[in-house]
């Protein structure tokens, strides 16, 4: 996988136009760079230098005691070793290519291109002084958001197998859920069957599942809590599993219904409706070229057009490595989200749809589904939530 990364990330150099990328690192055992999971795949001590050109080289530089294991992966074409200082190598190596442009992982934009350190840029600063190099560096935001984005068949096929382990303990849920229970209680129940599988969960334990029930649960990104479940409820779970290395991230809804019910109310179920439609909607309309926020525009326009309100976040993030991935995102032109919902979306992404509503007196209607852009199109990687889950008896 990781020499699979690296040949397309030689591929995007020459696409974006960009000389070389630098990967500047220390103590990855403290602070790991979100890349080094495609580039690397193990951890360093010392400062150390991650270098690939648009040209098709591929050179690391580490201390003295870091390149045996470097060299036993085989991932470079060429390891250099220091003892003191890293500076006259990779100075060195720098005059050598002699790059116009030098991409560096900063990024205002994009937590997952944004691992190089404010110290360890201070420090790379200090070393590049006197030298023409200094004055090169870019933001490597563009190629890690498409090393990351753009998914390879192998990556597609570990997300699939992700999701349908989701799917499967979902299923599973369902049988547990009734009246009485407690969000944590749902919570554990999942957590084993994670544990039963040999399965982690793709995010914090604290967070996932994440369960709400009613109309007073916080709603999104909280822990679950000693919260009831009542007859009348609505209630929604987020979660997701990783396998090797990948995640899957879903949102389901249950109704649980009152005495002498058998199906939720007519205006219940006409929420749950006109979420699934807007859903549909983004879905038919996604395609490579799109923007985000005309994405976000279209369900986030339906829903307040149908009489709710827009929902306080945006419409999908991508998945990958990390259940919050990539560059592009598809949400509202907030400042909050930077310039990440006016980058085109691409083929061979996958993103999340994930809007919601609120049914007062019940709680949320949400669903979260997966899809990935192909070249003229998107195509849902779960199967999507067609009708609402009722909790009966």
């Amino acid at each position: 996988m990781i020499d699979e990364k690296i040949q397309q990330a030689i591929g995007i150099l020459q696409e974006k136009e960009i000389d070389m990328w630098l990967t500047f690192v220390r103590e990855t055992h403290v602070m790991e760079d979100p890349i080094l999971d495609f580039i690397l795949g193990t951890g360093v001590t010392w400062q150390s230098a991650f270098i690939i050109t648009a040209s098709g080289e591929t050179l690391a530089i580490a201390g003295n005691l870091d390149i045996a294991n470097l060299e036993g992966r085989g991932h470079y074409q060429e390891h250099i070793s220091y003892v003191q200082s890293i500076r006259n190598d990779l100075i060195a190596v720098l005059s050598r290519f002699n790059p116009n442009t030098i991409a560096i992982n900063y990024s205002l934009n994009t937590p997952s291109a944004d691992g190089l350190t404010a110290g360890m840029y201070l420090h790379l600063m200090s070393l590049l002084k006197n030298t023409p190099f200094a004055d090169r560096l870019v933001s490597a935001e563009s190629i890690i958001a498409a090393l990351r984005g753009r998914k390879t068949p192998e990556e597609l096929s570990r997300m699939r197998t992700a999701i349908d382990s989701t799917l499967e303990i979902f299923g599973e849920v369902t049988g547990f859920i009734r009246p009485g229970k407690t969000e944590k209680e749902i919570a554990d129940f999942v957590s084993e069957k994670v544990a039963q599988r040999n399965l982690t969960l793709a995010w914090d334990r604290e967070m996932c599942p994440a369960v709400f029930t009613g109309p007073h649960s916080a709603g999104a990104h909280a822990g679950p809590t000693d919260r009831v479940i009542e007859p009348g409820h609505l209630l929604n779970m987020d979660f997701g599993v990783k396998v090797d290395g990948y995640c899957a991230d879903l949102q389901r809804t249950w109704y649980i219904c009152r005495e002498h019910e058998t199906a939720a109310p007519e205006h219940v179920q006409h929420g749950f409706r006109t979420l699934r439609k807007s859903i549909d909607l983004v879905a038919d309309a996604l395609k490579p070229g799109v923007t985000g926020k005309a994405m976000d525009d279209i369900v986030r326009n339906y829903l307040i057009e149908n009489g709710y309100e827009g929902y306080p976040h945006g419409l999908g993030h991508q998945v990958g490595r990390a259940a919050h991935d990539g560059g592009a995102l598809l949400g509202p032109d907030w400042e909050r989200y930077g310039n990440t919902p006016f980058i085109p979306v691409e083929a061979s992404e996958v993103y999340t749809i994930e809007p919601r509503l609120f049914i007062p007196d019940h709680g949320i209607v949400t669903i979260e589904e997966e899809v990935l852009v192909g070249e003229s199109g998107s195509e849902f990687l779960s199967p999507p939530q067609a009708e609402l889950w009722v909790i009966s008896g």
